[in-house]
């Protein structure tokens, strides 16, 4: 039983990310497919039985360029998604640095919203939930299946602090979480470890 997270492929880093609905670019596509056809190549190796991606427009891209080669559906879930930076989303990083002076997910208060979004503490208790249930369903419903989660680097970032017992704040030191990167994760008795870290063999 093994539960891999993948970061989705590379998006346009002229606007802010969080909860915008833009996708991939060309390199962010062609990350995407090295990785579906890897995975597809390897498919002995990772036996993949299910793919759960966040329902933001970059994730779902990675998802079903990787569901295309393993002959599988998409579960879209927004439980994975990344920080809501609320009316930023999306917006160009010209416009937002001339609108909200300052305002990066680093410069908030731990309670601290953003703009009709939500704060790091939100952000953090939202996906550790997600991460608590999906380790429970796997343990007790799908003992049997290794499942990939596609979703956004901050949200691997939390997942690595809980495995690893660190505490979490928006202002922690971040793991590596490299576009279509691959992260696993597996049980032995009863503990969650990380055994493989933000692999990049397929580029």
């Amino acid at each position: 039983m093994a539960i891999y997270f993948v970061r989705h492929g590379a998006d346009d880093e002229g606007y802010r990310g969080g909860w915008s609905q833009r996708g991939l670019n060309v390199e962010g596509y062609r990350q995407s497919e090295k990785l579906g056809c890897y995975l597809e190549d390897k498919q002995s190796n990772y036996q993949i039985h299910r793919i759960v991606s966040s329902d933001l427009r970059r994730a779902l891209d990675t998802a079903n360029e990787i569901a295309d080669f393993l002959n599988l559906s998409v579960e879209s879930s927004n439980q994975w998604r990344e920080t809501n930076n609320g009316v930023i989303a999306g917006m160009p990083n010209e416009i937002v640095n001339e609108r909200y002076p300052g305002l990066y997910f680093s410069s908030l208060r731990m309670d601290q919203r953003y703009p009709g979004g939500e704060n790091p503490l939100e952000f953090y208790l939202r996906i550790e939930e997600a991460f608590k249930r999906l380790c429970e369903e796997q343990s007790t419903k799908n003992h049997l299946e290794n499942v990939i989660i596609v979703t956004h680097g901050g949200v691997i970032n939390v997942v690595y602090h809980i495995l690893k017992g660190l505490e979490w704040t928006n202002k922690s030191n971040s793991f590596p979480a490299s576009n279509t990167g691959i992260h696993k994760v597996e049980n032995f008795n009863g503990q969650w470890k990380l055994t493989i870290e933000n692999l990049m063999e397929h580029i």
